[in-house]
């Protein structure tokens, strides 16, 4: 079963007003990834300037759509994307 992991540090620099309400946006996103099952693990970067999560059965060019997805995407600085092979 592939992984691949994005993570997405978003430009905390230009956060608008209305952020709260984008992050409500955005969970209802991964919610829907969670129930269709392409979203294993989604993890906050400890500076709080974004996140990384890990899509399963999905191919990288299909992570990258899904990506562009998330209202928090239009604020990216940038999106790193690795294909993982798991071990145990």
């Amino acid at each position: 079963m592939n992984r691949i992991q994005a993570i997405l540090t978003l430009d905390m620099d230009n956060i608008p007003s209305n952020f709260q309400e984008i992050l409500v946006e955005e969970k209802k996103v991964v919610e829907q990834w969670k129930t269709k099952g392409v979203l294993e693990h989604l993890y906050l970067r400890e500076l709080k300037n974004g996140a990384v999560l890990i899509f399963k059965n999905v191919s990288e060019d299909e992570a990258k759509d899904l990506m562009t997805e998330l209202p928090l995407y239009q604020l990216k600085k940038n999106v790193e994307y690795l294909n993982l092979i798991q071990q145990f």
